[in-house]
């Protein structure tokens, strides 16, 4: 008996994703199947960019097409295919821009910025077209994250910017615009009219992510931007200290307020191996970005170690996941960045992208 296109399909939708843990029938990520003189061609098509992934996937399918009767040979073609997603209310919406991703955390100094650098970074090794907009306006540190500090966006027109490349990445930040010396002495609207001009004034071009590395805290700046902005989930970034913990439940509450959906917790600084003994130790306790997770029923998408490396090679101007690419720091990066956008291209699309406006003119 041989196999029909029809139950080729079927098979392989029940087999199960690699990165959402659902049927690819769920996702309707089978796009084609069909099976020519024994010999089988399948296109898949992920919601969310998973370019590492790729073999894996073609492996899996290959093995299980192969299973069926009458199928010999199978030619897999496996890609991604990024759209844009809902955000809150009725926002106005950002061109060049499909998803915006907030990084943000309730205190400084848990890793925040490092954490969007490196997660940028792992969407766009992934396959994604990325943006990163630094919107610390009193701690600008994307410039010199990215190694691109002291340089300037260009203007073509005399009102637009132009994005900065940095490690496949159009950046952004307040940092390439004033003297990185000059103390940035303004009140609330003020910062928050230049986070307004930086996130719409910058010519982004066809990004299927802009990751936004947020001031720390949940004051008026926070907040008024969490109601502008077109957010379509955001990253809470902390430690298991439970001062730490403390100050990120009242960032995530600040977003459950204004209706953007938490992607997930990304614990920083969870642990300490010792370069020289090997000895392993929670400096800062252990399992708090994980009890908080399950307080509010948010994901947890990854911990990441207290590395004298993660420092040392983002103050250098090359994050981890561009320094050390295979190695398992940014391999974490790496998962951290597939369950973010898995988390995305779960949510319910945003329509008013694919729709054209529609103007009626009177005679």
């Amino acid at each position: 008996m041989s196999t029909t296109d029809n139950t080729l399909i079927a098979a392989l939708g029940e087999l199960i994703d690699l990165d959402t843990d659902k049927p690819y029938a769920t996702a309707k990520a089978i796009k084609s199947a069909r099976i020519e003189n024994g010999r089988a061609f399948v296109e898949v098509e992920l919601g969310y960019p998973a370019a590492s992934r790729f073999a894996a996937i073609e492996t899996q399918l290959e093995a299980a097409a192969k299973a069926l009767p009458g199928i010999d040979t199978v030619e897999v073609k496996v890609g991604s295919r990024i759209v844009a997603h809902r955000v809150q209310g009725n926002v106005q919406l950002l061109p060049g821009v499909k998803n915006i991703i907030a990084v943000s955390s309730g205190k400084g100094g848990v890793g925040k910025s490092t954490t969007a650098a490196n997660l940028a970074l792992a969407l766009a090794r992934e396959g994604a077209t990325v943006g990163l907009l630094d919107a610390d306006i009193y701690g600008p540190s994307q410039p010199q994250m990215m190694g691109i500090a002291g340089l300037q966006p260009e203007s073509e027109d005399g009102k637009t910017m132009l994005p900065l490349p940095a490690h496949g990445l159009q950046v952004n930040s307040i940092g390439f615009l004033v003297d990185p010396e000059q103390p940035m002495v303004w009140r609330g609207p003020m910062v928050t009219q230049a986070l307004r001009q930086l996130l719409f004034d910058t010519r982004w071009k066809d990004l299927d992510y802009l990751v936004i590395d947020m001031p720390p805290g949940t004051g008026d700046i926070q907040l008024t931007l969490a109601q502008s902005v077109p957010v379509t989930g955001a990253v809470i970034v902390t430690t298991p200290q439970d001062i730490a913990l403390l100050d990120a439940r009242k960032g995530l509450k600040m977003f459950e307020k204004v209706g953007i959906p938490i992607l997930g917790i990304v614990e920083n600084m969870s642990i300490h191996i010792c370069s020289n003994c090997g000895h392993a130790e929670h400096i800062f306790g252990a399992g708090g970005g994980e009890a908080m997770c399950a307080d509010y029923g948010a994901s947890f998408l990854g911990s990441l170690p207290l590395d004298i490396k993660i420092r040392s090679q983002t103050d250098s101007g090359a994050p981890t996941v561009v320094a050390e690419p295979d190695g398992p720091i940014a391999a974490t990066y790496a998962g951290i960045a597939r369950k973010v956008a898995v988390a995305i291209a779960e949510k319910q699309r945003d329509r008013r992208l694919t729709f054209p406006t529609i103007v009626v003119n009177k005679e």
